[in-house]
C-alpha cells in the first residue's frame, strides 16, 4: 500500500490530502465559480451589437412586453447564452478527465483525437452525404468521435496503453484528420462555406434545438465523468497504485474515453470545434484543487462556461458589427497562456 494511502471501511480509498495548506477553502472556490458563471451570463445576456443595461435584460427575461429589445434577450442572446454554458462545461469537463487520464497537464481533449474525428465526419457530412441540418452534424460528430478515441486506444495498444504511446497516438490520427479535412474542402468547393462556417467553432447563430437535442448526452457523459473522479484520482497515483486500491485500470480508461467521446463529440456538434478551453481551465483550476478529480472536476464544469462567454463577448465587440469566432479567440489566449506555461516550466504535476 503507497505511503499515505488509507482504506476507509468497505475498501475504498480515501486518497491523500495534496497541496499547500494555504489554499482557500475548497467550497468557496466553487461559490466563487458560480458567481463568476453568473456574471459572464448576464455580459452575455447585455453586451453585443446592441448594448443593453441589466434592467432591460431582467425585463426581456422575466417581465418581457415584447419590445426589440426583448426579442433580443430571449430569441438571440438567451438561446447563445445556454448554448455557451452547456458546451463550456462539456469541454472543461472533459479537459480535466483527459488531464487526468494521460497524468499530462498540459493534455486537450484533442490529444485522443476526439475533436478531429468529429471534424472529419462533418464535414463528410456536408460533402458526400448532402446533410445541410444542425441535427444530423450530432450523430455523425458522435460517431466520428467515438471511431477516433477507438483508433487512438487500438494505436496506444488496448491492454498496454501508456498516457505517452496515447499521446503519440492521437497525434498521429489528429495529423490524418486533419489532413482529411482540409483536402476534402479544397475539392467539393460547392459546399465550401458551409463547411468554413462549421469548421471553426463558435456561438454564433446555432440552433438552440440542437442544443435540446444533445443535452442527453452531454448530462450522460457529465454524469459519467464525475462518477469517475474517484477511480480517475487512484489512477493518476500510476497503474500499480490503482490496481493496489482496487481500482480497474482497463475499464477507468474506457469509460474516461466514453465520457470525453459524449461530451466532446455533442459540444463539437453544437458548436463546431472550440480549442483550449479543455486545456486552460483545468490547468487553472488545479492550482486551487489540487489534483484530486473529485474536487477538480466540479471546477472545471463552473469555471470553463464562464471563459467560454466571456471570450465570445470579446469577439462580439472587438470588430462590431462584425463578429470574431469564439474559437478564434480562445485558441489565440490559450497559445498565449501554452506558450508562457512552456517558458516557466512551472506546470502542475498531477
Amino acid at each position: 500500500m503507497p505511503a499515505g494511502i488509507r482504506l476507509r471501511p468497505g475498501g475504498t480509498p480515501q486518497l491523500p490530502a495534496t497541496g499547500p495548506r494555504t489554499r482557500p477553502p475548497r467550497t468557496a472556490g466553487l461559490l466563487t465559480g458560480l458567481a463568476l458563471l453568473v456574471a459572464a451570463a448576464a455580459l452575455s445576456l447585455a453586451v453585443g451589437t446592441e448594448h443593453l443595461a441589466l434592467g432591460q435584460v431582467w425585463s426581456g427575461l422575466f417581465s418581457p412586453s415584447g419590445s426589440a429589445d426583448d426579442n433580443i434577450v430571449r430569441e438571440l442572446r438567451l438561446p447563445r447564452t445556454l448554448i455557451g454554458i452547456a458546451v463550456g462545461a462539456a469541454l472543461g469537463l472533459a479537459g480535466g478527465v483527459m488531464q487526468v487520464l494521460t497524468r499530462n497537464p498540459l493534455a486537450d481533449p484533442g490529444l485522443l483525437g476526439v475533436n478531429a474525428g468529429s471534424s472529419a465526419a462533418v464535414v463528410t457530412a456536408i460533402s458526400v452525404f448532402g446533410i445541410t441540418s444542425f441535427t444530423g452534424y450530432l450523430w455523425f460528430a458522435l460517431l466520428g468521435a467515438a471511431v477516433a478515441a477507438i483508433v487512438v486506444n487500438a494505436l496506444g495498444g488496448t491492454r498496454s496503453a501508456t498516457p505517452v504511446r496515447l499521446a503519440l497516438a492521437g497525434t498521429a490520427v489528429n495529423a490524418a484528420l486533419f489532413g482529411y479535412v482540409n483536402g476534402l474542402q479544397q475539392w467539393d468547393l460547392s459546399t465550401l462555406d458551409s463547411m468554413r462556417f462549421w469548421s471553426v467553432g463558435t456561438l454564433e447563430k446555432r440552433d438552440p434545438e440542437l442544443l435540446l437535442g444533445a443535452l442527453p448526452l452531454l448530462i450522460a457523459g457529465t454524469l459519467l465523468a464525475f462518477a469517475l473522479a474517484r477511480p480517475l484520482g487512484a489512477l493518476s497515483l500510476g497503474e500499480d497504485h490503482a490496481r493496489a486500491l482496487g481500482t480497474s485500470v482497463r475499464r477507468t480508461r474506457v469509460l474516461s474515453i466514453v465520457a470525453i467521446t459524449l461530451l466532446c463529440g455533442s459540444a463539437t456538434a453544437v458548436c463546431g470545434p472550440i480549442g483550449f478551453v479543455g486545456l486552460m481551465i483545468p490547468h487553472a483550476v488545479r492550482a486551487f484543487t489540487g489534483p484530486d478529480p473529485r474536487w477538480m472536476l466540479p471546477y472545471c464544469a463552473l469555471f470553463a462556461p464562464s471563459l467560454l462567454l466571456v471570450a465570445d463577448v470579446i469577439g462580439r465587440v472587438v470588430v462590431a458589427p462584425s463578429e470574431i469566432q469564439a474559437d478564434i479567440v480562445t485558441s489565440f489566449i490559450g497559445g498565449l497562456i501554452f506558450v508562457h506555461l512552456v517558458r516557466q516550466r512551472k506546470v502542475a504535476q498531477l
